[in-house]
């Protein structure tokens, strides 16, 4: 027993110390950012590896970009595309997953096989045609062009539908007991259960959304249009980068999803642990 007690206790020890690792290989380039942010120009393009802390904490950097970006107008754009992805993502995955999960009809595992072809094409194939329709439709340069690829996801409608499928048959057949109809058991009884799922399918979505980078490029040419990702994109040079600014400049543009992790960290965790199993 006292062997298999020191067997325990080693394996463990040897977790612990992989996921601290693990977890300091993932923030290096977070204090990086942060360090690089507060030196100078020289400091930031130094081959000396042990220029690690700035000599003199300066403030110039966010001083620049404050002063040459209008981050208002940034955070309204990048937040508007965030909220309406996420909140069409998660109406048309919540009513999908129910149907491909709860609903028989004729057709149904063709129609979900395409939903998980969908999942493993790389998404760049359908850029061309999704710009295609956007600028048939007119509205390049729009917010609606930018939260338009996010309308519908493939993962989403996935991960609801597993949730859905975890919940008990008793649940519809006492909700059509008392009367409810299709809609009526999905709106009041089943939706509200997989409140865990949608939280996490926001919340990815959210991410995926503020990490978006070429599609934003392509369908805003107007400047009044950028969003944080590609308006960071434009501060790297051809030849030369001010490193200290652009580090100012990501920190800055990292505080929505800093806030967004630390108001929605338990759901999200709740979400990973409720759906993740089925997955």
């Amino acid at each position: 027993m006292d062997s298999m007690k020191t067997k325990q206790t080693v394996i463990n020890v040897l977790i612990q110390v992989i996921m601290i690792i693990v977890s300091i290989t993932m923030l290096v380039p977070f204090l990086w950012m942060v360090l690089t942010a507060f030196k100078t120009v020289t400091e930031a393009t130094s081959v000396n590896p042990f220029v690690i802390f700035p000599k003199e904490w300066r403030t110039d950097a966010f001083k620049e970009v404050i002063r040459n970006m209008n981050f208002l107008l940034l955070y309204k754009n990048t937040l508007l595309m965030i909220f309406f992805r996420v909140l069409c993502a998660v109406l048309t995955a919540t009513m999908a997953g129910y149907a491909f999960g709860r609903l028989k009809f004729k057709g149904r595992d063709f129609c979900f096989s395409l939903v998980l072809l969908q999942m493993m094409v790389p998404g760049q194939i359908f850029i061309t045609p999704q710009y295609l329709m956007v600028s048939k439709m007119g509205m390049l340069n729009t917010i609606f062009a930018l939260v338009f690829p996010g309308m519908v996801t493939a993962f989403g409608t996935f991960l609801l539908r597993q949730g859905y499928m975890g919940l008990p048959n008793d649940l519809e057949e006492a909700a059509r007991l008392d009367g409810c109809n299709i809609g009526q058991t999905f709106l009041y009884i089943m939706a509200p259960l997989t409140r865990s799922s949608m939280v996490a399918l926001g919340i990815f979505t959210a991410v995926f959304a503020f990490k978006d980078l070429m599609w934003p490029m392509i369908v805003n040419t107007d400047k009044d249009m950028l969003v944080l990702s590609s308006a960071l994109a434009k501060m790297q040079g051809q030849y030369s980068s001010k490193f200290p600014e652009l580090m100012a400049a990501s920190l800055i543009a990292c505080i929505p999803m800093i806030i967004l992790y630390m108001f929605f960290q338990k759901q999200f965790i709740e979400g990973i642990a409720t759906s993740g199993g089925k997955l």
